[in-house]
């Protein structure tokens, strides 16, 4: 298994995909039970929504299964959101709370720490190669991370999420331009909801990687799935009609953020 593929773009933005991956390897896929094998919690079509949108950017994307080992969390584990119900770096539950493995088959330190090695961090080295490469050329460089879920989910939060959930960890993670660039197409794009540090107020890459004082300007955008999906269970079909709408306000966000970086208005002082 090729842990991540990375398409290079001459441009400033990165675009990152650390759930979109179905991959698991034999030896794991058996220890799941039938519902861990069904994949539910996948970032499903994600890629194929932000395809071509932006052809100058970069895209990084992890080909695991966040059931793996998941790319967005912090390799020591600790916990995004202290209180609240989340799934952990090598997840033994769904986002209902149900396990995913066949009972005594969850993984242990020992294969815990390889699937680290093997996956989380090959695809944190080539997407800070990518930020490096691309701050060099540009001076800047903005990563935006790409992340879908289903739009119910009452073991992580009450009620309808909503449409587009912005993080960028309370500001610290992107200049303030970019969260107000992002927060206003997102608020004028009719017929959909949006929030700014909502829920989710971006996970482990966007908190890692965002540093606007030297350059690097990260956010985080979860789409609720029923922006793009049929319907969000199995098995989760791409919604041509729904999508094509949506395409054209992700496509406003990504060029507006290439001509923020490209106009000098990040530069650092």
């Amino acid at each position: 298994m090729t842990p991540v593929t990375v398409t290079q773009g001459a441009g400033p933005v990165i675009l990152a995909f650390p759930h979109t991956g179905t991959e698991v390897e034999p030896a794991a896929l058996s220890r799941l039970n039938a519902d861990g094998r069904k994949l539910r919690d996948t970032d499903w079509h994600v890629h194929r929504l932000y395809a071509a949108l932006l052809p100058t950017a970069t895209k990084v994307r992890a080909t695991f299964h966040r059931y793996v080992i998941d790319a967005n969390r912090n390799p020591s584990d600790e916990s995004l959101y202290p209180g609240q119900n989340t799934t952990g770096l090598c997840p033994t539950t769904d986002f209902d709370g149900a396990p995913i493995y066949r009972a005594g088959e969850e993984p242990d330190a020992a294969e815990i720490a390889r699937r680290l090695e093997t996956c989380h961090a090959v695809y944190h080295r080539r997407l800070a190669r990518e930020i490096a490469r691309v701050r060099k050329r540009h001076g800047v460089a903005i990563l935006y991370d790409c992340h879908s879920i289903r739009s119910r989910v009452p073991f992580l939060f009450e009620g309808v999420l909503p449409d587009f959930n912005i993080g960028t960890n309370g500001g610290t993670t992107c200049a303030p331009a970019i969260e107000e660039a992002v927060a206003s197409i997102c608020a004028r794009a009719e017929g959909y909801t949006s929030v700014v540090n909502g829920r989710f107020k971006g996970g482990w890459t966007t908190r890692h990687y965002g540093k606007p004082e030297d350059g690097v300007h990260a956010i985080q955008m979860e789409l609720a799935q029923s922006t793009h999906l049929a319907s969000e269970a199995l098995p989760f079909d791409y919604d041509t009609d729904k999508a094509r709408r949506l395409r054209v306000h992700l496509k406003e966000i990504l060029k507006t953020l290439n001509e923020l970086a490209l106009s000098g208005a990040l530069a650092r002082p």
